[in-house]
């Protein structure tokens, strides 16, 4: 209990007097990449330290960060807010699809305080197919301002390339850095082409996790405090078989 409890203290401190690039802990959607028509689909969304499988319980939560909101983006590109609600170690949702086609759920939160001088914006995202992919399997369905997407995720396998895209403000992010963690904690950096597109290949089963960071430079006044930049993160996980 009170190494936890030391390790608490260390990340808030850290919170405070750490660069943007050097964040560890994130908000990232869990839910499975395929599902049916009619049948419940559970969505998790966790905070914590992915690498380390360092999840924070649910009532830690700093600031007002399980204030997100979760949009699911249907393929008709329909969009429904939804609600979750609060357990153990994670916030929990439900949707039922009623089309075929690729679902989108969208986590955003802008973190009310701001620390140091920097305002925290965290996104992330998730698809589900449902019967085909004949729509919405596209980033364009992502309404967050910066993202993560790969268009095969469903399908992913163990020693086989897996391609996605990455997009900031309705453009490609062009040779731009993502971060690839594996599941037993391994990390790798990959840019982005011209295009936005980046690539790897897992070489182990389970879930993956990308992230792509952004810090704006921009200027103002945040819930009554003066901030000078703002720390973008997205989120989004691939389970490979």
């Amino acid at each position: 209990m009170k190494s936890k409890t030391l390790k608490s203290i260390a990340f808030v401190l850290f919170m405070l007097v750490a660069s943007p690039q050097l964040f560890a802990h994130a908000l990232w959607i869990e839910t499975k990449s395929t599902g049916t028509k009619g049948k419940a689909q559970e969505i998790s969304v966790y905070f914590g330290e992915f690498s380390d499988n360092d999840i924070t319980k649910a009532d830690k939560w700093f600031s007002d960060l399980k204030d997100f909101t979760l949009v699911l983006v249907s393929p008709s590109k329909k969009e429904t807010k939804l609600t979750s609600k609060a357990l153990d170690n994670k916030y929990q949702a439900f949707f039922t699809p009623d089309e075929d086609g690729v679902y989108t759920i969208v986590m955003h939160h802008k973190v009310k305080d701001v620390y140091g001088t920097m305002v925290l914006d965290y996104n992330s995202s998730a698809t589900v197919v449902v019967g085909n992919k004949a729509a919405g399997n596209t980033i364009a369905s992502n309404t967050n301002k910066i993202a993560v997407f790969s268009e095969n995720a469903d399908v992913a396998k163990k020693d086989t390339k897996i391609t996605g895209v990455a997009s900031y403000d309705g453009a490609m992010a062009k040779e731009t850095k993502i971060k690839v963690i594996a599941p037993n904690g391994w990390e790798k950096e990959l840019w982005t082409n011209d295009k936005g597109e980046f690539s790897f290949t897992p070489i182990w089963s389970g879930n993956y996790m990308v992230e792509y960071a952004h810090t704006e430079k921009a200027s103002g006044d945040h819930n009554g405090k003066k901030y000078d930049e703002i720390w973008k993160m997205a989120t989004y996980q691939i389970s490979v078989k």
